[in-house]
Parts: C-alpha cells; structure tokens; sequence
C-alpha cells in the first residue's frame, strides 16, 4: 500500500506576496467569465492527467456544470500565444479562497511559468478579500509544486499522511 503526504498550505496577508514576474509576453492569464462545466473539466484533464488527479474523472456533465456554475467559483485560464496552457480554480467559502485546482499542461512544464501563475492566482484569491488564502498539494503532484507555493509566501499548516 502507497502512501501519499497531503501538505496544507496558507496565507493570511496579501503582503506576503512574493511575486514572480510573467517570463514571457505570450503567457497571458485571463479569467472564463462564462461558466461552462465542460471547459473546466477540459483544463482538469488537461493539466492533472499526469499527476493522477482522478477524483472528479468519474463525474457527470451535470456534476461538472453544477461545480463549475458554482457563485463561490471562479476559473482561470492560462494561455501560451492563445493555446492552452493551464489553470487554476479559486473557491471561496466564508473568509477564505482556497485555491481549489492549480497547475500546467504538460507542453508548458519547466519553461518558468507556474511561478507567474501562482502570483496571479494568489493576486486573484487577494482581491476576494478573505482573511487567508490556502491550497493542498500532495506527493503525487509535480515535484516543484511544494517549493512554488513556499517560494511565493505560502506556509505550511498542517500536513497527513493517507493510504492511497
């Protein structure tokens, strides 16, 4: 039996912001103003087919609208000269915005942009006005996930260990 390590992170100020700047002028971040539960399940395969994100693949397009269509949800496409190129998800509950779904397609991987797109999704979660920000990660994500939170001023809270 594997053992995976869910690691908890957050942020109470938006001064704790430590931004990285866009690498290239083509990478462009932009906000899916019309809820569409298809585009989200797109970007959810797109980007977690390789870092086994399996729990919403069972899902039915009426499961898929009704998450996506949410009022507490709002989706943000990345794009790299208007392909595809990654997304995040910022949920907000209460006072917080917990950054549901983050991360890149493959093609876009190790060229320098996930540091950019988490500035903006912690920029994006900020202007939401909530007392923290906060996102899980786990063993199975990509390896420079942990370091990319903590290198933009997320701390870890809480971590558990989960048979998979």
């Amino acid at each position: 039996m594997s053992i995976v390590t869910i690691t908890y992170l957050q942020m109470l100020s938006r001064d704790r912001i430590r931004p990285r700047p866009c690498p290239d002028d083509r990478f462009a971040v932009r906000e899916a103003t019309v809820k569409q539960g298809r585009f989200n399940r797109f970007l959810y395969e797109l980007v977690g087919s390789d870092w086994m994100w399996l729990d919403k693949l069972s899902w039915t397009e009426a499961e898929w609208k009704h998450y996506a269509e949410s009022d507490a949800m709002r989706t943000f496409g990345a794009y790299y000269d208007g392909s595809p190129a990654g997304y995040f998800e910022l949920h907000s509950a209460r006072c917080d915005v917990e950054i549901s779904y983050f991360g890149l397609a493959p093609a876009f991987i190790g060229r320098g942009f996930g540091g950019y797109l988490l500035t903006a999704a912690l920029e994006e979660a900020w202007r939401m006005n909530p007392s923290r920000v906060w996102v899980h990660t786990c063993s199975q994500d990509h390896p420079g996930a942990l370091a990319n939170y903590q290198a933009r001023g997320m701390e870890i809270y809480k971590e558990e260990r989960v048979p998979l």
